[in-house]
């Protein structure tokens, strides 16, 4: 067995509780887009040095969530509508993948958690904070059914970058229709075939992006749903 130094075990473990910190925070809309990130402010609220905090950061700024400019700070990393288009229209893709890698792999018991956890979506209120991370795990439980890590990674990343914005829209006007959208999915994972599934994922994922714009009032072109 490897035995790394103490030091460097309570480092990263200190660099991961810091990137858990601000990665939730933003998710969550508690660090908006635009706001400044102080390290030694993060610091000390999590109760560790500033260092950790600045790893996390740079780990953060790869996955597009913050912007570290030099010699002026850390600030959230917002998206304009074409990024976010971008965004849904890569997840579009991705996650048309997963789902018709994820058809093989479809059991009974399988199907059943899908239809449980939409259930459980139904009983909480949609402009509730539980219900939009109830249907993010949704989706990422229905990609990972593929077994590809690295692809359900991308896709988690892909979602990070939204769901601040999600939550927004889902808070200010709900979402009406979505119970039959996801069931729609389902029952085309039912049918077992690959290619109407992925079919069926893109155009629920963009349909989504296209309900955004029309929240935002931004005018949007490119992909349509």
């Amino acid at each position: 067995m490897l035995n790394l130094p103490m030091t460097s075990l309570q480092g990263s473990t200190a660099e991961a509780d810091a990137y858990q910190h601000i990665h939730t925070a933003i998710r969550l809309g508690e660090y908006p887009a635009g706001m400044r990130l102080k390290p030694e402010d993060i610091a000390t609220q999590i109760g560790t040095s500033r260092m950790p905090v600045r790893e996390a950061l740079r780990r953060l700024e790869t996955e597009g969530l913050v912007t570290i400019r030099p010699n002026r700070g850390v600030v959230v990393a917002g998206l304009d509508m074409e990024a976010m288009r971008e965004v849904f229209e890569m997840r579009a893709v991705l996650e048309g993948l997963a789902v018709r890698l994820a058809v093989p792999h479809l059991t009974p018991a399988v199907l059943r958690d899908l239809e449980e956890q939409l259930a459980r979506m139904d009983n909480l209120a949609e402009r509730t904070p539980d219900w939009t991370g109830s249907h993010r795990a949704f989706h990422e439980y229905l990609c990972g059914i593929a077994r590809q890590p690295r692809l359900l990674r991308q896709i988690a990343s892909l979602n990070s970058l939204v769901e601040p914005y999600m939550r927004d829209w889902i808070k200010a006007s709900g979402r009406p229709g979505a119970r039959e959208h996801h069931q729609t999915l389902i029952d085309a994972l039912r049918s077992g075939d690959p290619e109407h599934s992925e079919i069926v994922m893109r155009r629920h994922v963009l349909a989504t992006v296209d309900d955004l714009a029309r929240y935002f009032s931004v005018p949007t072109q490119g992909a349509s749903a």
